[in-house]
């Protein structure tokens, strides 16, 4: 199932190498300020989730922003599952105009 939201990234990180057992490993993890289940009253607020959005080379795309972290953007995502369990991942990212203004070096100004 495919959609579109808008979020709040908080951090991203990628991984490329090869393990000693000669596995190797290629990904960018997007940190995400997500709201916290509310639904048992045990909880409020938001706390931060791992998404995955493809390779390493990704995050080379979004390492201007590293200045405007936390950044708002439009998110292609999709859930996926393999009949058991399910996941969500993020195809791409459109950082909006605030965050792209702060990277490089603007100031926001409100009146």
């Amino acid at each position: 199932m495919k959609f579109t939201s808008t979020i709040k990234v908080t951090g991203m990180k990628y991984s490329k190498g090869k393990m000693d057992n000669g596995t190797e490993f290629d990904s960018t993890k997007v940190y995400v300020e997500t709201e916290l289940d509310t639904s048992k009253d045990s909880a409020m607020g938001t706390a931060c989730a791992e998404y995955g959005l493809g390779k390493a080379d990704e995050y080379q795309k979004y390492k201007h922003l590293a200045g405007a972290l936390p950044f708002m953007a439009i998110a292609e995502m999709e859930i996926v599952t393999n009949g058991k369990t399910q996941k969500t991942i993020i195809h791409s990212l459109r950082p909006v105009d605030g965050a792209k203004a702060a990277a490089s070096g603007a100031k926001n100004v409100t009146a």
